[in-house]
């Protein structure tokens, strides 16, 4: 999966989700069904140097708060109970891991975050909103607790009928 560049729009936009400048943005990695970046792909190295091992992060404001309610029901715990418990998730999760760090790696290597992906990975669950981004980015099946989490969103949000838009 390559994603092409994002022009000047799609960083203003991001920029208004975020609430703060870009940094370090390569690519729109997903969008919303209204058309507007929902997840953005990462360089492993930001502009001033940093490393940076969130390759895909979650922008639309509506799906980082339903990741964040999520969050604060208490399921990053229990799915890090369940990964110890169940070795086939562990396993999916392990190889979600994996792919995170073949794609970030294909980019740029950096040695500081050299097999560190986020949101927990490989062996709990840290941040739900990685675990969503990877899954938007990636594609469904890639990583079995953000494709989860997507479900569980969808009372909250979707990204097919997201309807945010710029203020």
């Amino acid at each position: 999966m390559i994603a092409p560049r994002p022009d000047r729009l799609d960083l203003d936009i991001v920029t208004l989700q975020l609430g703060r400048p870009v940094r370090g943005v390569r690519a729109v990695a997903a969008r919303c069904g209204s058309g507007h970046p929902t997840v953005v792909e990462t360089e492993p190295r930001l502009p001033d140097g940093s490393p940076f091992p969130t390759l895909y992060y979650l922008t639309c404001p509506r799906a980082v708060a339903a990741a964040s309610t999520l969050e604060s029901r208490g399921v990053m715990r229990d799915w890090t109970e369940e990964l110890a418990a169940d070795p086939e998730l562990a396993a999916a999760y392990r190889s979600a891991h994996e792919s995170y760090l073949a794609r970030r790696e294909a980019i740029g290597q950096v040695d500081e975050i050299a097999g560190v992906t986020a949101g927990g990975m490989p062996d709990r669950v840290k941040c739900l909103h990685v675990l969503v981004a990877h899954s938007l980015a990636a594609g469904h099946g890639v990583n079995p607790l953000g494709d989860r989490a997507l479900e569980l969103m969808t009372p909250l949000w979707r990204p097919a009928r997201c309807d945010w838009t710029p203020a």
